[in-house]
Order: C-alpha cells, then structure tokens, then sequence
C-alpha cells in the first residue's frame, strides 16, 4: 500500500522539485498539492515542467484537507510552518524544509529569525551526519537548509583536527534559492554576469544551524565565519571552506573525506586533483566534495556543490522521509546530475 502524501507550498520551487522526485517514486503518492497566492491556478500553469504529471487545482492551504494525508512535505517561508503543524493530527509525518523547527537554542532563533516565535525544536534530517536510527524513529523531522548541508558535510570529517574556533566558509548560491517571490534584486538584468556578497558579517540564518550541527559532533566549541554569494545561475552551491590545522603538522584532507563518506551513496568525493562542479550535480541528491592541505597557510582547504533544490532541499526531504517508513533511503532518488 502506497502512502498517501501531501506537499504544501507545492508552487515554489522546492515544492516543484518534491512533486517532481514524488512522481518517481514507487511507495509515495502525491493527493494533496496545497498554496497561497497560487490557490485556484492549474499545477501545469504554474509548474510547466511537471506536465506529465496528473494536472492539479492548488487548494488553498487548511489543516483539514492535510489531515487526509500519512506524511507531509512543508515547502513554506521561514515561520510559516508552526503555526500549520499545531493543528495537524500526531498521526501524520511531517518534513518541514524551512527553518522553523531547526533551532535548539531559543535565543538563536529569535536573533537571526526576529519576529517569528521559536516553536522548538525536531529531530534534525541531515542523514549522513546525524543519527539515522533518531530520523527513522521520528514522526516530525527538520529538514536541514541548503547551505547548512554543504557546509557541515564539508567540514565534518575535519573537526578533530582543526581549530574549530576558526573555520570559515564562502559559499556562492544560485538565485533559486531566494525562492520564487519577485524581488528587484533577482531580476535577471540584475544578476546576469554578476556576482554579490549578501548577509556579509555572520548575519546569515544558516550560521547557528551550521554551528549547531558541528557543535554535535566535538566537544570544543565552534565557531563559523559564514559569507554567502549569490551568483548568476539559477541552480546550485559551491561552498569553499578553510580551518587551520592544529598542532602545526600537515593533513591528508583527502584521506579523511574518503574515510568519512565512502560508503555514504549520495557523497562523492572526487578524484584527486578534479575539482567539483556546481553542473555536474543538478537535478541531483549528490554532494562532491574535493579537498587538500594548504601549506602555505597552514589550512585545509575543501570545495562542496549540491544541488540547493535537490540535495539542499526536496531531495533531502525524500531522504529523510524513506528512513521515516524504513524503506531504502535512495528510493526516488538519483545521485547522477543533469549536464551541461
């Protein structure tokens, strides 16, 4: 028997590519597509790219049409996410994308997320870092962010042998993951052949998220320097990242990207001296990595690309939501990309 699924905020663009990946996928079926300012439009007319897909009405977005459903996927704004969940029977999974249930620390949230209530905190769905048996055993997971998940899985397997007070990351994302709301600054006259830094100066509400996830895993306190980039493409992260290495000895990065994720199957690591390449993983739930020791500074260097749609999001919520029904976690999913 196939579960019955919902995807609310189904005309975003996380919510396009969960409808996307949910249609391949043999123990989950989409019957509810919920939205806001989109309720009432045809799903074809605001996703053409899912026409072969059964063409849907968007309902608007009511606690009782949900409650029909065994799972829910929440593609929704930052805050919007609460509020919905607490009026949906305990029965029914959910995987949250957005931020609202990712934060343990209260006084985090309501820095980087002012306005908006701390509504606690889930079970955090970032697979191969986390523990899988928590994921499988939840009935509410917190899907991570998308730069959060390029991030910590880049840094992960170095943190024994860094000084975790220093790391540092520059991460240049593609414009969709601003979302699908009309903004001057996303006008394509306006990014095309041009690159920006944004949220400079440790503003960014991925950081806590990344902290918190690195926190996890040693017991030296961490700290992150964090500067997104948005650049001229409309899907993708490329994430550089540096740590001093301590003790003053030189590092086998890639020795310890290998060890760490070999039998992982949605992370790559790349052959030595190729470089990843953020085209190279769209429409894909991969992650490839690359790494080595700078000797010069004294730092390790690591280069990340996900898909932020994908892996950074609908992807890795399928993800979690496979190990939530005990079902293979690759269900549905690919780790071949789409190039060029």
């Amino acid at each position: 028997m196939t579960t019955a699924v919902a995807v609310v905020g189904a005309s975003g663009y996380a919510g396009g590519e969960l409808l996307r990946l949910l249609h391949g996928h043999p123990e989950f079926a989409v019957t509810v597509v919920t939205a806001a300012s989109h309720a009432g439009q045809s799903l074809h007319a605001v996703h053409p790219q899912l026409m072969a897909l059964p063409d849907r009405i968007l309902e608007p977005t009511h606690a009782e049409t949900l409650s029909s459903a065994d799972l829910v996927f929440l593609a929704l704004p930052h805050g919007a996410s609460a509020a919905l969940v607490a009026q949906l029977p305990e029965q029914v999974k959910v995987v949250d994308l957005g931020a609202d249930f990712r934060l343990r620390n209260a006084v985090a949230w309501a820095r980087y997320y002012p306005g908006f209530d701390h509504a606690g905190s889930w079970v955090y769905g970032l697979p191969e870092l986390m523990d899988r048996t928590e994921i499988a055993a939840a009935a509410r997971v917190a899907n991570p962010g998308c730069y959060a998940t390029a991030i910590a899985l880049g840094f992960a397997p170095l943190l024994p042998h860094v000084d975790t007070s220093d790391l540092v990351a520059v991460a240049a994302s593609g414009t969709s993951g601003a979302g699908r709301k009309a903004s001057e600054s996303l006008l394509a006259t306006e990014v095309m052949g041009s690159m920006t830094a944004y949220k400079v100066g440790g503003v960014h509400q991925h950081t806590p998220e990344i902290e918190q996830t690195l926190q996890s895993l040693v017991s030296e306190p961490v700290r992150l320097s964090f500067t997104p980039i948005l650049a001229p493409m409309s899907r993708g992260i490329l994430a550089t990242l540096t740590a001093r290495v301590t003790g003053g000895t030189t590092l086998d990065v890639y020795a310890l990207l290998q060890d760490a994720y070999r039998d992982e199957a949605f992370v790559q690591v790349l052959p030595s001296g190729r470089q990843p390449a953020t085209a190279s993983v769209y429409g894909s739930n991969a992650v490839q990595l690359q790494g080595c020791f700078d000797e010069h500074s004294g730092r390790v260097v690591v280069t990340v690309v996900l898909d932020n749609l994908v892996k950074g999001a609908a992807g890795q919520a399928v993800q979690n939501a496979n190990l939530m029904y005990g079902l293979p976690e690759t269900i549905g999913l690919s780790t071949i990309g789409v190039a060029p």
